[in-house]
């Protein structure tokens, strides 16, 4: 959960990047560092593994405003892609308020997709956080490679959607993303929500700050 800061007036909020082994979530983070000005970014912190990396760093985006004379300072942390650190993921997964999933396209990536999906939604259970209640983006990164799944097949798998079951949010909510989808709708008597997703080719930085801005907001929005 987001941390008050009443000395520096600044609520520490906690995102994380999630999914399959080099999926590309080390490659997100160092794109955002890389881009953000330095003046308003902390150091970045790597904890090597035997085959990976989880980083961490923290930025103080200057574009965003403040909550009641609250700077925002968001805190991005990566997770280790293969099932044998799951420790390690469900620990930095402790106190998040934001997620971004980050698939791999490739089709023969989708198993590890699933996998890592369904392992994400054990370790939130875990910690009794509900998924489709907290701020969550799902990134299809990799778009420009030539056996790239298709985003309807990659939508089916990871992102089918999850009954309303609240009231209040039993409406059509459109994705402003993707004109013509919709995160909330009536299927078939069924009220049906999903994740907002975005494309992405990380390497080049392509989709990178769309993602970040989507579930920046939609935590923010948790906050105001």
């Amino acid at each position: 959960m987001s941390m008050i800061n009443y000395a520096s007036r600044e609520i520490n909020c906690k995102l994380v990047y999630y999914g399959p082994g080099l999926g590309g979530k080390t490659t997100n983070l160092e794109h955002i560092y890389g881009k953000v000005s330095p003046n308003t970014r902390g150091k970045m912190i790597s904890l090597a593994t035997e085959t990976e990396r989880t980083l961490f760093f923290d930025f103080l985006p200057v574009d965003l405003g403040t909550i009641r004379g609250f700077k925002t300072r968001f805190h991005l942390y990566t997770v280790p892609g293969q099932v044998y650190y799951n420790a390690s993921r469900k620990l930095i997964l402790k106190g998040v308020d934001g997620l971004v999933f980050v698939a791999d396209s490739q089709i023969e990536r989708m198993e590890a997709n699933v996998e890592s999906m369904q392992n994400l939604y054990d370790n939130m259970a875990e910690y009794g956080y509900d998924l489709t209640r907290i701020p969550f983006v799902i990134q299809y990164n990799k778009r420009d490679l030539p056996n790239a799944a298709p985003i309807k097949d990659l939508q089916a798998a990871l992102n089918p959607g999850w009954t309303v079951e609240d009231g209040a949010r039993q409406k059509v909510t459109p994705d402003p993303s993707h004109p013509g989808e919709n995160l909330i709708d009536k299927i078939g008597g069924d009220w049906v929500g999903h994740a907002a997703y975005h494309e992405a080719v990380a390497v080049r930085g392509d989709g990178v700050f769309d993602t970040l801005k989507a579930v920046s907001k939609l935590v923010l929005k948790t906050l105001s």
